[in-house]
Order: structure tokens, then sequence, then C-alpha cells
């Protein structure tokens, strides 16, 4: 698959800033992929989400976006993509589907009619379409003044996604939810990456969002400290291990050291794989276990792994 966005040695250096926000970074991301960008506050997520959808002016290097540069073909940079910002940007006196049409009158994707009814058909196609994906169809001419947090950033979604775009920047676009409204969002931005093929390049706090991308991009002082797929971060930083106890513990203790597997505890044990399947390290046991817990790693520990190595390097 092609790169849908390419960034190299981006450099951005605040005023009144010492050090460099963003510090010589390059990447790229193809068409389709889910990519994350993850780092603590200030390690230069927003500055560097910000540059790539043109809301803020790089100090050097070279950015393209759906094959047009940033800097010099920065209207069709937009025309390109779609941005779902931190903080609310809907007009809340108006009905959800006014402000659709609004965002697609100022895209230029038709000219400015009163009422929806006047509106193309394939206007009228599209915003069905978009609330079918996202469940909203049945609120879609009521005041989103009503609306709940969730269904908010439903229609940012679908306001974001009517022309099309290449590319939907998430920029933290679960802050605020419940857990049960994080959830349901981002089953439907499942459902909208497999209907429409959109490349979503996304920035969260939460870890857990980030489980299913494709590849994480970790970046801390302004600098890419890892980059891989959530599996290739955590194999690289986290160990799996297996937890275990038997009623003779000596008896476990002296079968772990026979086929010399390393353990930590007087039990319960901490028993590490180095390399060997939990099946086969199981296999090595004949003593009866009353506990037998494997221990799988999350992103969230591959990430506070990273961070901590970084730091220690720095």
């Amino acid at each position: 698959m092609a790169d849908v966005i390419q960034v190299e040695h981006l450099i951005k250096k605040y005023k009144t800033g010492q050090k460099n926000a963003v510090n010589d970074i390059s990447f790229s991301v193809k068409a389709g992929e889910f990519f994350t960008l993850l780092g603590p506050n200030g390690a230069g997520k927003t500055t560097t989400i910000s540059i790539l959808n043109t809301t803020l002016s790089k100090t050097s290097g070279t950015l393209k976006v759906a094959g047009f540069d940033v800097d010099t073909q920065s209207a069709d940079v937009r025309q390109s993509i779609g941005v779902i910002f931190q903080n609310q940007s809907l007009d809340l006196n108006l009905t959800a589907e006014e402000n659709i049409r609004f965002h697609a009158v100022l895209y230029g994707l038709y000219p400015f009619r009163p009422t929806y009814g006047l509106m193309p058909d394939s206007y009228k196609k599209r915003v069905q379409e978009l609330a079918q994906i996202l469940d909203i169809q049945e609120k879609i001419f009521d005041q989103i003044k009503t609306f709940s947090g969730g269904m908010k950033r439903k229609l940012e979604i679908i306001r974001g996604l009517i022309h099309n775009p290449k590319v939907l920047f998430l920029d933290e676009p679960t802050t605020g939810l419940d857990p049960l409204s994080r959830q349901n969002l981002w089953e439907y931005l499942s459902e909208v990456r497999k209907e429409l093929k959109t490349t979503i390049f996304l920035t969260t706090h939460y870890l857990e969002e980030a489980e299913n991308a494709d590849r994480v991009c970790i970046i801390n002082h302004g600098q890419i400290v890892s980059l891989g797929s959530p599996e290739d971060l955590k194999k690289e930083f986290v160990e799996e291990y297996i937890v275990m106890d038997s009623l003779h513990r000596a008896q476990l203790m002296k079968e772990l050291k026979s086929h010399h597997l390393r353990f930590e505890g007087e039990g319960p044990f901490t028993v590490h794989l180095d390399k060997k399947t939990v099946q086969q390290v199981i296999q090595f046991i004949k003593v009866n276990l009353t506990v037998v817990k494997v221990h799988s790693p999350s992103l969230e520990e591959a990430y506070v792994e990273v961070i901590k190595e970084d730091v220690a390097h720095t």
C-alpha cells in the first residue's frame, strides 16, 4: 500500500521554547492504516498532529498528506482530511444535520441551501449512510444541545467524514466520555474504517484504545523512541510469564529448578518463559498445581517501559 502520510525530519521550535518541541522526527503512514501516536504530556503529539492538519506551521522538514505538500498545497491537504479535535467544535444552537450541512458547504461540496429538503439527493444519501453507520439516524434533525457527549462525538465524526477524507485525524477523541460511550464510539469507528477504508491517525491518553492499531509510534521529548505494532512493542519491552502454585511447594520448586526454569518467589512462583511456550513450561511440571495464571503483557505496560527506558538514557 502507498504512503498517505510522509514525515521527514520534522522540527518545530516555538519562540518561547528553549528546546525543539518536535526534534527531527520521520515516519510514514500507509493508506487504510490505523496509526497511533502516543506520548506523555508535552512530548510533541499535539504539535505533530497540528502541523499535519495545517493548523500549525513547522520550523523545518518535509511533510506530505494524501500526496500534497503541507506547506505549498495546504488547501488540498485540508480537502483530503477530516479532523476530530480534543475540544468540541459544534454549534449547539443548530440541529445535527445543519452542523453537517454548513460543514459540507464550507468544504465546497455543495452550494448553500437553507433547508435539508432543498439539498441535492447525493448529499441526503451521504448523510443518511453515515448516520446509519453511527446509529444516530433518528436524531439527525434534533438540536444537538440535547445530545449526550457520546452523541456529539459521533456527530463530529459524521461531519469529519462528509467529504470522504483519505485521513481522519483523531486528537484525544474520547476525552470526557464515560467508559460505555468510549467503547461504543470505537465500535462505530471500526465500522467506519471497514466500510470507508479511511486511514485513522490517533493520539490518545487511553492506552487500551491503541491496542488494535496497526502501528504505534511513541514520542517523548519531541523524538520518536519506539515504532512498531502493539505486539512487537509488547514482545520487546514486556515479558510474558506464568504465575503458578501448589500445595506441595517444595516439590514444585524442585521441578522448576530441575528443568532450569527461571522463577522468583517462594509461592506463588513467577515463572519466566524465556522463549518457551506456556504449554512447554506447564508440561515440565508433574506436581498438582492449584494456581496457573498466564500474564500477557498489555500495550500500557510496554509504553511505561519504553518511557522509563528513554528517561534512563537522557
